[in-house]
């Protein structure tokens, strides 16, 4: 099962992720980092783990109010082993031009149609985006998996940074109209019982941020699960 560690990028700073309320995001404290700059904690991250996959959310690209093109090409660039997937909200960037260990993610709450999603490159990722009970995109997408590319992240923003555990259930449901895509969990885990538990529920794999930070999950954990 592969482990993503989340950075979430808000102002130029990696922010903590709480529940989907982007507004109240603040600046991310670490164990693993000195400070909440990109460059340190992407640092304390593979210093905790050699990570190959690392997800990044642009959320001011996704919001609309800005934009981490350059910073993310700098992580990108100096960081080649590395595979980032990137969501920012759909943005077109000239710096990510030529990126080749940059894969871009589609998010289904930026999406205004489908249209987007048949005109994506053969290596991006979907990521189903869900708050509470609804979906945050359109509403056929869910209702035609036979568009969806071969990596998919069941997101439910209520969950992000919380202590409620994974969305197990909705997790089984995506699997279940999947087929043999590979589908991966974000949102609520809490340490290695809440891995074993998305192991087994046949999770490719799991997208994690606040048990890295706090200690919750362990060098060992993560190579036990990797």
């Amino acid at each position: 099962m592969e482990i993503i560690p989340v950075i979430d990028l808000k102002a130029g700073e990696v922010v903590h992720a709480r529940q989907g309320q982007r507004a109240t995001y603040q600046p991310i404290v670490s164990r693993l980092s000195p400070s909440s700059m990109p460059r340190e904690v992407l640092a304390g991250l593979l210093e905790l783990h050699s990570f190959t996959e690392v997800y990044i959310a642009d959320l001011d690209a996704i919001e609309k109010q800005g934009e981490h093109a350059r910073i993310i090409g700098g992580l990108a660039q100096r960081n080649p082993a590395v595979e980032f997937w990137l969501d920012n909200g759909g943005a077109a960037s000239a710096t990510l031009t030529g990126t080749d260990n940059i894969r871009h993610v589609i998010g289904s709450e930026s999406m205004r149609d489908i249209a987007a999603l048949s005109a994506s490159d053969a290596s991006a990722i979907l990521s189903l985006d869900f708050r509470g009970r609804d979906f945050l995109g359109p509403p056929e997408l869910l209702e035609q998996p036979s568009l969806w590319p071969n990596r998919l992240i069941v997101m439910t923003l209520a969950r992000i940074g919380s202590s409620d555990g994974p969305d197990l259930e909705r997790l089984a449901m995506i699997r279940q109209r999947a087929g043999a895509r590979r589908v991966y969990a974000a949102g609520g885990v809490r340490g290695a019982a809440d891995l074993e538990a998305l192991r087994r529920a046949g999770a490719a794999g799991v997208l994690v941020a606040s048990a890295l930070h706090d200690g919750r999950l362990s060098p060992t954990d993560l190579a036990e699960f990797s």
